[in-house]
Parts: structure tokens; sequence; C-alpha cells
């Protein structure tokens, strides 16, 4: 559920599509923005995006998080093909060069960037910060644009230092909720799955970033929303309740004090004006 708790100021944000299934976000206004991450198709890219009035010439650059394919799937082909630049750490290009199912080059739309540097697209001043991940130099994203702190966290193994100082500077923030822990541990992946899951390289689950955000909310957050949902050991209704159960243990009220909304898999969310 989506509640209109600040008045809006011309930007606005949405997820196209989160988790393994494929993930993607848009960040920007009417005349252009920024995809994170574009891990599902281009022609449902440029369905989801015209869903909202937005022409995929539009997109002033794409962010990559890390390697994985749920992650970059479109980038060769956005990159190449429609000449968008491609923002992501030397590693990372290097990852998707190299990567099987990757089958365009980025030829002339590759842009490197350095962790803890920040770099100016218009009026964004991002900074990309290193999240623990078994992929290749994982990153995430701090966004800053007039008086909004945008942060995205995602396919994060544990909250270290590093990513809690981000998360705690955000006005509006995308993190994951992966799994639930009695699901995971009661599921049907093989036991070296789970280990891989839960190891502090892997994802966080619910109670994990539930039990954060209520011991370090603070009121400068607006939006929380909830990303990179597992099919198998998640849902979005237990993910929603499992955030705003702790939150209200610590007397933060959802729809109140801070909006809540759970991404959902393969579907296009609602979209929240800054």
């Amino acid at each position: 559920m989506q509640y209109e708790l600040f008045p809006p100021e011309g930007f606005f944000f949405f997820s196209l599509s989160s988790g393994s299934c494929g993930n993607c976000y848009y960040l920007g206004n009417r005349d252009w923005g920024i995809l994170i991450d574009a891990g599902i198709g281009p022609r449902v890219i440029k369905k989801r995006l015209a869903q909202y009035g937005i022409e995929l010439s539009s997109i002033m650059a794409i962010l990559i998080t890390h390697d994985h394919y749920d992650h970059i799937k479109s980038v060769g082909y956005l990159g190449e093909k429609l000449y968008i630049p491609v923002y992501a750490t030397r590693e990372v290009h290097k990852a998707i060069i190299n990567h099987p199912l990757v089958h365009n080059s980025l030829n002339g739309s590759t842009r490197y960037i350095e962790k803890g540097t920040p770099f100016q697209i218009e009026d964004f001043k991002i900074t990309a910060f290193n999240v623990p991940h078994d992929s290749v130099d994982n990153s995430g994203y701090f966004i800053q644009f007039g008086n909004h702190r945008f942060t995205l966290a995602t396919d994060v193994g544990a909250i270290t230092d590093e990513v809690a100082h981000y998360i705690c500077k955000a006005n509006h923030l995308v993190i994951e909720t992966n799994y639930d822990e009695e699901m995971l541990n009661n599921g049907r992946y093989p036991y070296l799955l789970k280990q891989r899951i839960t190891s502090g390289s892997g994802h966080l689950s619910n109670r994990q970033t539930a039990e954060f955000l209520a011991n370090n909310y603070s009121s400068d957050l607006r939006n929380i929303w909830l990303c990179h949902l597992s099919g198998d050991n998640n849902n979005p209704e237990l993910a929603y309740q499992t955030v705003e159960s702790y939150l209200h243990s610590k007397g933060i009220e959802v729809g109140k004090q801070v909006s809540l909304e759970v991404l959902r898999r393969n579907i296009l969310s609602s979209k929240t004006d800054f």
C-alpha cells in the first residue's frame, strides 16, 4: 500500500521488476531518468516505462550493482544498440564482457566508476559503496538530488558498517528482504544452497532487515521499499508484516511516520513521487 505522506517535487521512483526473475529500477522525472540494473528484457523495460509515460530514449544512464544475470540481462543491448551509458566498476565491466549470456559489446557505452568516489549524472550526485555478496564487486548506490537522499542496497550478505552508513543517510531506501528464515530452513533447497544464502555473502532475511531498520530508524526516513524477495522462501505479505512489526515494536507507525512498500517479482510497482 502506498501512502502520500510528503508533497511531490517532480522526481519519482518505481520498480520494473525485483527478484531473481530480474531486477530493474527507475529513478528520475518526466524528462529524464536512470535505471539501476537491467535484468529483464528490453521489450519489457520499454513497455513498463511506457506505462508511466516514460520513453526509453529518456534514460540517461544505467547503474549496475553486480554481474549476476538477473541484474545485467539487457545491459549489452541497451549499451550497444541504444548507446545508453553503463556505469559499473572496472571489475564488473570485465565480468559483463566475459559473461556467457551477454552477447552484445558495450563499446563506447562503458563508464568506469570507483566506490566512494562521487560522480554526476544530470541532477544526481551518485556514490557507489561496497556491499558483500558472492558476486564480482557488488555495489550499492547512494544518490543525492535536491534535498533528497536515496539509497539502494540489494543482494546484501550482511549489513556492514559501510552499508549501514548509507542506509542511515537515506530519506528513500530500497533494501533487500530476500527470505523468511523459517521458510528457508524448512524448504526444499539443498543444504549447501541454504548455507550460501545465510553465509554473510548471500542475502538478508526479513528479520535481519527489520531488526536493523527498527533499531536505526530516523525521522528523516520517508520511504522504505523491500526488494529482491525469494519466490520460494518468502512472500510479500510476510516481508511487509515482519518489517512493520519490528518498527511498531519501537513505536514507529507505518503509514504515519514512514511509508513501506514491497517490490514484487516481475511486476511493475506503484510510482512514488518525491
